[in-house]
This record gives C-alpha cells, sequence and structure tokens, in this order.
C-alpha cells in the first residue's frame, strides 16, 4: 500500500507522513457503521492505520461480526498541523483539485469569487488524502467541501461564500482580514 503524503502549498515545513489508509479499508469501516455496529459490546481495541478497530467478534442476527468503534479522523497531530495551516495563509480553501484544475463545480465556484475579488489564497487538494478530508470535516464541523478559513476562522462552504459574496459580507470581511 503507497503511502499519502500531505502536500501543503501553503506551509511547506508542513509536510508530513501519516499511516497510509486504503480506500477500501475506510470503505469497509463506513459500511460496517452502517450496519450498525457502532457500539456492540467489545473489548479488544487496537489500531490500524489510525482507526479503532474492534478485534473481538459478537453476534448479530445470528451471526459472528466484528464491530467497529466510532473514531476520529482528528489526531491530535492532525489538529496542529490544520491548525498552522489555516493561519499560515490570511485565505486557505480546501477544496476538491487545485486553484488552477478545481475537479468540483462548487469548488470552481469559491474559486471564481476569490479570483474576481483579487484576494490571494491558497488552495489544499482535499483529494489527495482520505484522512485529511475526514479529519477536516471534524475539526470545522463542517460535512462538505470546498471549507474557506478566512483570517485562521472557519468562514464556510461554497453556499455561504456565494450568499456572502451576493450581500456584499464577503468583501467586508476580506477587507478586514487583509487588513489585519
Amino acid at each position: 500500500m503507497a503511502a499519502f503524503r500531505w502536500q501543503f502549498a501553503a506551509c511547506p515545513s508542513t509536510l508530513s507522513d501519516y499511516s497510509p489508509v486504503s480506500t477500501s479499508t475506510l470503505a469497509w469501516v463506513r459500511r460496517r457503521q452502517n450496519q450498525g455496529h457502532r457500539n456492540c459490546n467489545s473489548t479488544n481495541i487496537k489500531t490500524i492505520h489510525g482507526l479503532s478497530y474492534s478485534g473481538d467478534s459478537s453476534t448479530c442476527g445470528g451471526r459472528n461480526r466484528s464491530s467497529v468503534r466510532c473514531f476520529s479522523a482528528l489526531t491530535p497531530e492532525l489538529k496542529t498541523t490544520l491548525d498552522k495551516v489555516v493561519t499560515s495563509d490570511k485565505v486557505v480553501v480546501f477544496m476538491k483539485g487545485t486553484r488552477d484544475f478545481p475537479q468540483c463545480g462548487f469548488s470552481n465556484t469559491v474559486v471564481q469569487i476569490l479570483k474576481s475579488l483579487n484576494v490571494p489564497f491558497e488552495t489544499i487538494n482535499i483529494l489527495e488524502n482520505e484522512l485529511l478530508r475526514l479529519g477536516l470535516k471534524e475539526y470545522s464541523s463542517w460535512p462538505t467541501f470546498p471549507q474557506i478559513y478566512i483570517d485562521g476562522e472557519f468562514f464556510g462552504g461554497c453556499d455561504i461564500t456565494v450568499e456572502a459574496y451576493k450581500s456584499g459580507e464577503l468583501q467586508e470581511v476580506l477587507e478586514k482580514a487583509m487588513c489585519s
């Protein structure tokens, strides 16, 4: 399994290696959680690629099943790294794709708005690392992408950015951030 690398253009010193997690491992965890095996009785918790996994079996529906406990993709190390990244530039956008090649319509909309305002901003491609994508959802308490951070604070997603742009609020927030 090839290791994932984080590539933060905004902060090259935060280039870090984390345990690789395959898409199939995460799909398995999601599938097991969706089947209702979040909180089965378990005693033997193991960590596999940063995920908490209960290695014992419990009987559910007449069949033995391994149970998966809820886990946090937002490790203390990831939180520290994200704290540094969101404060490394006045505007940081975590998005699908890059500024030059957005891979989602919502990400493209946010990029076009920021470009139209002539605001310097950094983009980070969340498609390059599954743990980054999952951890960011916990970090911001926001389930979708793109996620826009202005002056180190979570601003919102595409819909909020579009509404703030139309109302003029986005321009005011950005102007204040650029002056601080």
